[in-house]
């Protein structure tokens, strides 16, 4: 599904993001379809990517489920592979960027000399992708349109933009989850080296929101050859979204402007949708099935869903 324009009971609000549409019901659910979508540095790619949107909700309700006992979460029911209803927050301007490993956005901050990301010094002698001695929390703003922008623990409280009390419960719970993630990748067979969450409140209560521990907000790498690897200084086997920002990066696109993307070839497209397929069975254990969902029937299977809530 490229994109849903459906009419629901009680809806409230819509909201197109860049791989999500969100219908607000009676200010009180939400509804998040997840498109076949894809974006990277902050730009939507021409083309979508065949069941990524059924990927990213199947990984996400799998591992909500698994780590509620550590934080409630938004979720009511999945009504279709590619639809998640839940809990309407109010959401945390920051996203909690956590990071176990040197990859990414730090690498790149730190091969250029600098050693402080987000207000955490990182230590010298590292090489790309080595293990931080303890993971660090590397927080960014949450922008709805344009770029996310890096912020620190200070500034973010500093700001208003969270309380410390707030604050310092969404790093436990960050940290927390993380670790989660980590021993669930392990079991797997795979390192869990980076991720995003994010949180919102009703009254006093603090959800997760949104997806956890997916292809578009982690990054994971293979834990066989790791150490082999780090030895003799060649890349590391990996399942995220890195190797698609790595492939627009090598044909001249960062999202700047003026850049144009370069074309995407079906060969492309389709190994795109094969690698988040590879992730998807790797990282839960089971066996992929697709499922071809349309539109007019999608809007029907949510609204039976709302009624039943």
């Amino acid at each position: 599904m490229l994109e849903s324009s459906f009419k629901l009971p009680g809806q409230t609000a819509f909201y197109k993001g860049k791989v999500r549409d969100v219908y607000t019901i009676e200010d009180r659910l939400m509804v998040m379809v997840v498109s076949d979508r894809i974006s990277a540095f902050d730009v939507v790619l021409p083309r979508p990517i065949p069941y990524k949107g059924q990927v990213l909700n199947q990984v996400a309700a799998i591992m909500l489920d698994a780590t509620k006992d550590i934080v409630p979460n938004w979720v009511k029911s999945s009504p279709l592979p590619n639809v998640t209803i839940g809990l309407k927050c109010e959401t945390f301007p920051v996203e909690m960027v956590v990071r176990g490993n040197l990859t990414g956005h730090a690498w790149r901050t730190y091969k250029t000399g600098q050693r402080v990301l987000c207000g955490v010094t990182m230590p010298d002698g590292l090489k790309e992708n080595d293990f931080f001695p303890t993971p660090i929390i590397t927080p960014t703003t949450k922008a709805h349109e344009g770029h996310d922008e890096d912020i620190s623990r200070e500034e973010i409280i500093a700001q208003g933009l969270v309380s410390k009390e707030e604050y310092e419960q969404l790093e436990k719970y960050t940290l927390a989850l993380f670790e989660r993630g980590k021993e669930m990748a392990a079991k797997r067979g795979l390192i869990l080296v980076d991720t995003k969450y994010e949180f919102g409140k009703i009254g006093d209560t603090i959800y997760v929101i949104d997806e956890i521990h997916t292809p578009d907000s982690s990054r994971y790498f293979y834990a066989d050859g790791y150490e082999e690897n780090q030895k003799n200084g060649t890349q590391q086997k990996q399942l995220s979204k890195e190797f698609v920002r790595e492939w627009l990066m090598a044909n001249g696109f960062q999202g700047k402007d003026g850049q144009q993307v370069p074309e995407m070839t079906d060969e492309f497209v389709n190994s795109v949708s094969e690698r988040y397929i590879e992730l998807f069975e790797n990282i839960t254990g089971q066996k992929f099935v697709k499922e071809d969902v349309a539109a007019a029937d999608a809007e029907s299977t949510i609204i039976a869903a709302l009624k039943s809530l």
